[in-house]
């Protein structure tokens, strides 16, 4: 008997075809906005992760001095010796990082890390004529940051390479150097926060699209920054290091905080706002598809709702010549999953054409000519089985109801 229920159930599906077709395409749109609004978001999360490590490593090691907060009346309390001095002077604490050579041996030499780059930075203070602006100095071995961070590839105006051979170049950020109204071949004049003051001269303009960084930041060749600050050729503020891969920086921290008596950041630690936007979006999008995912479980429900009122006749008499509450309830079940999977499957193909044809729409940022899209699968077996599992829901409940009827109470009237 089974295959004679799976007859009645394409007989009523094919009965009145628009109503099929209604609940199918219900089914069909909300799955492909399920497919668009996560692939979406998951190219606009990797957008921003790839803009973030262009400039930010996946783990940061810099010398983190606290300030000294010790409690001098407690101390006194305590029974601990208080001297008191006059004329004194301040001492600095040691600042950046002055024999680095050893930490990045030992970095080098760990199986997950892609590379590491010494870095000088520091605030100073651009100066072109009557402007000036303060900004970030940045430091760099020119081939090693081109190879961690692909820096090269947002050069508008000059080539990075060149950075190598000119000791007294540098390299700004579009909104700088437009702020500071220089060119290519301008000078300008660099003041530091000990009164250093030298000029170096334009030999490119990178543009990343992130305008914090563009309108505060400028490279320089590492040596350059040391004559600058005055310091030896073993000084760095930083050690940029990048992993093979950017989301386990867990285990290498924990084996290289312990080693080091500097501070040890990762990139999770340091971008926290963006996490938590990108998990946000996420949310955001995940609540979109599975509200119209629901709403497409509400009109399959009352699609079979009118189809059960309609056919309550034609089922009392199935269940007077034999046919079992089972057998009614497979018969409407089976007009569900025939749904869920017909739209299930065109709303994966059209979901993912409507990304395509979206995802030609011009949009300039970090190299992309168009609106970034990532396609994952478990994004698109996810939508198909929230899809068919709501389908099957908003089926099973009439069809359990139409398994109830009493033959006889119908047949009387």
């Amino acid at each position: 008997m089974p295959a004679v229920n799976y007859k009645i159930a394409f007989v009523h599906l094919t009965f009145k075809i628009k109503q099929t077709m209604v609940a199918m395409l219900g089914v069909v749109f909300g799955i492909s906005m399920y497919v668009f609004m996560n692939s979406f978001m998951a190219g606009i999360n990797d957008l921003q992760t790839t803009l973030a490590f262009a400039n930010t490593a996946h783990i940061r090691v810099y010398n983190d001095q606290p300030p000294d907060h010790t409690n001098i009346a407690e101390r006194a309390l305590k029974g601990y010796p208080v001297v008191l001095v006059r004329d004194s002077r301040v001492i600095k604490y040691t600042e950046g990082i002055k024999s680095p050579a050893p930490i990045i041996s030992w970095l080098l030499n760990q199986p997950e890390v892609a590379g590491v780059e010494p870095q000088v930075n520091s605030s100073v203070f651009f100066r072109n004529g009557g402007n000036k602006v303060n900004g970030n100095l940045c430091g760099i071995d020119v081939e090693n940051e081109n190879k961690l961070f692909k820096i090269a590839r947002f050069m508008t105006e000059g080539r990075w390479n060149d950075l190598k051979f000119r000791p007294e170049g540098i390299i700004m950020g579009s909104i700088l150097a437009e702020a500071l109204s220089v060119h290519i071949g301008d000078n300008v004049n660099l003041l530091t926060n000990d009164g250093i003051s030298k000029n170096y001269k334009v030999v490119g303009i990178f543009e990343t699209g992130e305008r914090d960084i563009d309108k505060t930041k400028a490279y320089v060749n590492i040596n350059a920054a040391r004559q600058l600050q005055g310091k030896n050729q073993d000084y760095v503020t930083d050690l940029q290091v990048n992993i093979q891969h950017y989301k386990e920086t867990g285990p290498l921290i924990s084996r290289l905080a312990p080693v080091i008596p500097f501070k040890v950041e990762s990139w999770q630690e340091a971008n926290e706002g963006m996490l938590s936007a990108s998990k946000l979006r996420d949310i955001i999008a995940m609540a979109v598809s599975l509200t119209i995912l629901m709403v497409a479980g509400f009109g399959i429900f009352n699609i079979m709702n009118i189809t059960i009122n309609e056919k309550i006749k034609e089922i009392a008499i199935l269940k007077a010549m034999g046919f079992s509450g089972g057998d009614v309830t497979v018969i409407f079940l089976f007009q569900a999953l025939v749904i869920g999977l017909s739209g299930g499957l065109l709303g994966l193909l059209f979901g993912y054409t409507v990304c395509l044809l979206v995802g030609l729409i011009p949009f300039k940022l970090d190299g992309k000519e168009h609106l970034p899209f990532t396609y994952h699968f478990a994004d698109f077996y996810s939508a198909f089985l929230f899809g068919l599992v709501i389908t099957l829901f908003a089926g099973y409940l009439p069809a359990r109801k139409a398994s109830k009827i009493d033959p006889v109470t119908i047949i009387r009237g």
